[in-house]
């Protein structure tokens, strides 16, 4: 249910009691900041939503008290909404872009410790403006259903009647798919996520059915193996294509290999469907796993070296052939063009051209080869005690890789 019943709100009174209306701004500010986050940059929602109520303090002395204080502060908003428009030389608000806004996707539970958003964007285009305006309001604002109708000049039953309406047109637009079951619609609109506009649902069904499959065979291995049950579940968030990908993680330029990364307790892939000219179907599914790998070495040690996140993740994904893996590093091999641990530490697109992948998987590979699990388990917790747990400074440990891999 909505969190929005005020049973008692706090009226100020009509000299300006700041003391009274000091409780009023802790009961709405959160709803008003809401909407006005629905509305303009996010740069200047807090200076419009602290403008909100400074124009509501000012124009105390005309509210009604037989009127609602949410709906008149909200009306203020509104207007405060507008006058931002006039001012950047716009004629009227811009419509809600849910394409645009992160609070839209069906979060669907994995395991103990995964959780898969799946955006429902695209399905909330389908409704008109108004509906969408009482959606969000209901679900983004936390509205009454009397608020809103207030808001929108509607009577309350036709507000009802609307939304209603709204919420099974939704339904039918994201359907259950065979045994993955969507959550109840206020958590479907409240959680991030993109679309998958222009998929139909039995190939939505397969993509989930197929990555839940991937991580129902690695999840609970990798967290065992690794001695590390996640601090927090993870969200899978799924982007319908490499363009819509590297807009939304700020990567816009970003190469065509690049289908996902991870960000606090958040995996972000491209959809399976569209992975572009260099992945398939398939590797994306692997890739998943390769990320939750990272993601999980990053809650065991925030501070652990890319070459022992990316090496780590890609040993357990195995999403590259040993093949693939010999043919494209043994040219550097053999020229001693071997990136050190600390190069493969490098953060930009260049990992890819040394062949920071393939490298950071023999390193770890030649670690769990030469000193076993537990060594490797020792360099996820403190990555810079070669000496105490390799018996060796970093550069013996680099010297005796690079001769391990040119005698293979």
């Amino acid at each position: 249910m909505s969190r929005a019943h005020d049973k008692s709100p706090v009226y100020p009174d009509k000299e300006g009691n700041i003391k009274q209306f000091e409780i009023s701004y802790d009961q709405y500010r959160k709803r008003i900041r809401k909407y006005l986050s629905l509305k303009v940059n996010p740069m200047i929602v807090d200076d419009l939503t602290q403008q909100v109520f400074l124009k509501a303090i000012e124009n105390i002395h005309t509210f009604k008290e037989n009127s609602s204080l949410f709906t008149w502060i909200f009306k203020i908003a509104q207007n405060t909404v507008k006058n931002e428009f006039r001012s950047l030389s716009r004629k009227k608000e811009i419509n809600y872009d849910f394409a645009d806004y992160e609070s839209q996707s069906v979060s669907l539970d994995f395991a103990k410790n995964v959780e898969i958003r799946i955006d429902i964007s695209s399905a909330l285009k389908q409704l008109n403006e108004l509906d969408q305006q009482i959606i969000s309001l209901r679900f983004f604002v936390d509205c009454t259903l009397l608020e809103i109708s207030k808001i929108v000049g509607m009577r309350e039953s036709a507000v009802k009647n609307r939304l209603y309406r709204s919420l099974e047109k939704l339904r039918r637009e994201l359907k259950e798919w065979g045994d993955i079951t969507i959550m109840s619609i206020q958590e479907i609109i409240s959680i991030v996520s993109k679309s998958e506009a222009n998929d139909t649902n039995d190939s939505l069904k397969k993509v989930h059915h197929d990555l839940f499959n991937e991580l129902k065979d690695h999840v609970e291995r990798i967290s065992t193996k690794f001695k590390h049950h996640p601090s927090r579940k993870i969200i899978i968030e799924i982007y319908p294509d490499l363009p819509t990908f590297h807009q939304a993680v700020g990567e816009a330029n970003a190469p065509n290999w690049f289908m996902g990364t991870f960000e606090e307790n958040k995996l972000k892939i491209v959809s399976p469907l569209n992975p572009g000219p260099e992945h398939t179907y398939q590797s994306i599914l692997k890739s998943t796993v390769h990320l939750f790998t990272m993601w999980l070495i990053s809650d065991i040690n925030p501070l652990s070296p890319k070459w022992l996140r990316q090496g780590i993740g890609g040993y357990e994904a195995k999403l590259m052939s040993k093949e693939y893996i010999k043919s494209t590093t043994s040219d550097a091999i053999e020229n001693l063009d071997i990136p050190t641990f600390q190069e493969l530490n490098n953060d930009t697109w260049d990992f890819e051209t040394m062949n920071g992948f393939q490298f950071s998987y023999l390193i770890v590979e030649f670690i769990a080869d030469k000193y076993g699990l537990d060594a490797l388990n020792k360099v996820i917790r403190n990555p810079n005690d070669f000496n105490g747990i390799f018996q060796r400074s970093e550069l013996d440990l680099y010297e005796q890789w690079v001769e391990h891999i040119r005698n293979k």
